[in-house]
């Protein structure tokens, strides 16, 4: 399915494949030989998504832009199932695999990987060919690798990237939740005037 979302109308290379349940919309341009499969959504919410040359987004994951963060997927990468790629730059030859989740001003360098269920932080730079293991967690710029046990370290990393200042634009002391949800629900207003097609 193809949605104009914002004016913006999704643009597909002849030779790339949209299974018919995946969910294509906004400012998304998708390269040749690519493959998006069934029940993927690629959702551009202000900010565009670009997906380079012979990528493939296996089934039911979610690429998704922001106003603030633009998604671009370089060429030769693999999402897998379920995966969660959000507002982020991936290089050339990455693979991110099943349920793992890349979060907003992110970097994955090329020919990096991000294993079952890895998490990458936002605001985090993973480099060229490193491999985030899996269930592991990576935080900072340079990224530093953690198991999910280790929350604290974790934590101590994190809280300096600001996550409600980096993804909704609220200082930490005023992101309570009514906050919060007000300000996607004005964001998410803006498909009430999508059109399919």
């Amino acid at each position: 399915m193809l949605i104009t979302h914002l004016g913006k109308t999704p643009r597909i290379d002849p030779s790339a494949y949209i299974a018919p349940n995946a969910v294509i919309c906004g400012d998304v341009t998708v390269g040749p030989g690519c493959r998006i499969l069934f029940g993927a959504q690629v959702i551009a919410e202000g900010g565009a998504i670009a997906i380079g040359a012979e990528c493939i987004v296996m089934e039911n994951a979610v690429l998704r832009s922001t106003a603030r963060h633009s998604l671009s997927v370089g060429n030769n990468c693999l999402i897998g199932p379920n995966a969660h790629v959000v507002g982020c730059t991936i290089e050339d030859e990455v693979f991110v695999a099943t349920g793992a989740a890349v979060f907003h001003a992110a970097r994955l360098g090329k020919g990096c990987e991000v294993r079952i269920h890895g998490v990458v932080h936002l605001r985090t730079d993973v480099a060229a060919g490193d491999t985030v293991p899996i269930g592991w967690v990576a935080v900072g710029s340079p990224a530093q690798y953690f198991p999910a046990s280790e929350h604290e370290k974790i934590w101590q990393l994190q809280m300096p990237l600001d996550f409600p200042l980096t993804v909704y634009g609220l200082d930490r002391a005023d992101a309570s939740m009514v906050a919060v949800t007000r300000a996607m629900s004005t964001m998410l207003g803006t498909h009430l005037d999508d059109v399919d097609g």
